[in-house]
């Protein structure tokens, strides 16, 4: 029987953090935090922030005194840059293999069957990976190689923690001593798929770490634990059962939230914001080929305000026809905007999810709709999107989405967005 094919889990280091350095050599060796929405809380911490104990989510007002001491710079969030650099170490790594599985905005599942053609070792491919996307985006990565997604991931950690391997780690090398002397270090909690209750569960059975899960008995696990455990543990064990999606599976559902800078109490304000919410979504509803039933739409006043004053209400607009078109969709939102809006409410938050979603191409068109009013539709999105694409992002907008937007959130300290704005490319001065 043949060895399963290998596996190689890519992870960006501190990603956002990352990010910002690659623009700005200044910040390399600067105490460094990413904010969240709003410049909330911390989203992103360079090592040197870990070092000096804020955690993940600790809300910057509380984290002013110790930026002021240790110098940490505090940086609003700028998706639509690490978005771009997240495609470009995509891109990269697909000149490795053609089996490229995007996880998440930073981590990347890369099939090593062709990838390790001619190599001295699949640690050796890693490595050649890790070289190619630093000289290519300046972007530092770890790399995890094993049989299995479950314990890529595991390697990817391994990878991260220990410096001795230099960011890659290839559990597929290691005799069976050497892999489980590994696991035993790894608490867990740490375990892709193993949630925090579920690790409290484990914990009290006395299964405290990956190579403790490893060697439990598998029919007492998927007694306890189910089908879901028992396809864990079969991973953990080297037996794949989670399969390389190369094809990015279709999506349920769209949503587009963010919080106000500024209280809103106006249903024309908080209006503009719900356009604003229906524009994005609705444009990666069409980047995907898809079309939408449903809209739900989300409003919601500060949970620290008054009693009296606290307000979360939300409601579904069904379309009688499913579509991509940002005016229908903003229309159905508004219209349920208004049946929800309390006039006696200073809002914070606003928010739209696009429900219903199905392929463009298999769209049940209503019997007496003209078929030239849903090629107009399509035609005018698709020149929508083109002139944004090109000219930048709301070059051309809903009316409704208003021009002012007084109610956008805080972004004080965002960063260029170096690489998708010709007005904000970097400069370099002799």
């Amino acid at each position: 029987m043949s060895a399963p094919a290998l596996i190689a889990l890519v992870d960006c280091n501190n990603f956002f953090v990352s990010c910002e350095r690659v623009f700005n050599p200044l910040w390399h060796d600067r105490p460094l935090v990413v904010l969240s929405n709003n410049d909330g809380c911390a989203v992103a911490r360079s090592n040197e922030v870990k070092a000096l104990g804020v955690k993940m989510g600790t809300p910057w007002f509380q984290m002013k005194d110790v930026a002021r001491r240790y110098g940490i710079v505090g940086l609003s969030s700028n998706f639509v840059l690490y978005g771009d650099m997240s495609d470009r170490v995509t891109a990269v790594l697909r000149e490795f293999s053609d089996e490229v599985e995007v996880y998440s905005i930073d981590e990347s599942f890369v099939g090593l069957g062709s990838a390790c053609a001619g190599a001295e070792s699949p640690a050796a491919t890693g490595q050649a990976m890790r070289r190619r996307v630093l000289q290519c985006t300046g972007l530092p990565v770890c790399v995890g190689i094993a049989p299995t997604k479950t314990l890529a991931k595991l390697a990817n950690h391994i990878a991260k923690t220990q410096p001795h391997f230099d960011g890659v780690c290839d559990l597929s090398a290691m005799t069976e001593s050497m892999l489980q002397l590994q696991l035993s270090q790894i608490e867990v909690g740490e375990i892709w798929g193993i949630g925090r209750r579920m690790a409290d569960r484990l914990q009290r059975l006395g299964i405290t770490t990956a190579g403790a899960l490893r060697a439990a008995p598998l029919k007492r696990l998927r007694a306890g634990f189910g089908v879901v455990m028992e396809r864990i543990v079969s991973e953990l064990r080297g037996i794949p059962c989670l399969s390389l999606d190369e094809v990015e599976q279709p999506r349920q559902q769209l949503i587009a939230s963010r919080s106000f800078g500024v209280p809103v109490r106006t249903v024309e304000e908080l209006g503009e914001a719900i356009s604003t919410h229906v524009s994005r979504a609705s444009e990666r509803l069409r980047r995907q080929e898809l079309v939408c039933g449903a809209v739900h739409v989300n409003i919601a006043t500060s949970r620290f305000a008054d009693t009296e004053r606290r307000y979360l209400n939300s409601i579904t607009v069904g379309l009688p026809e499913a579509t991509g078109d940002s005016r229908v969709l903003a229309g159905a939102a508004l219209s349920g905007l208004t049946r929800i809006f309390r006039e006696d409410c200073h809002y914070k938050k606003a928010g739209v999810v696009l429900l219903d979603l199905s392929p463009s191409s298999v769209c049940q068109h209503r019997l007496f709709n003209p078929a030239a009013d849903d090629a107009r539709s399509a035609q005018l999105m698709v020149a929508l999107d083109a002139v944004n694409a090109r000219y930048g992002r709301d070059t051309l907008r809903l009316g409704s989405a208003g021009l002012e937007r007084r109610w956008q959130g805080r972004s004080e300290n965002r960063t260029p967005r170096y690489t998708t704005n010709w007005d904000e490319l970097p400069l370099a001065r002799a």
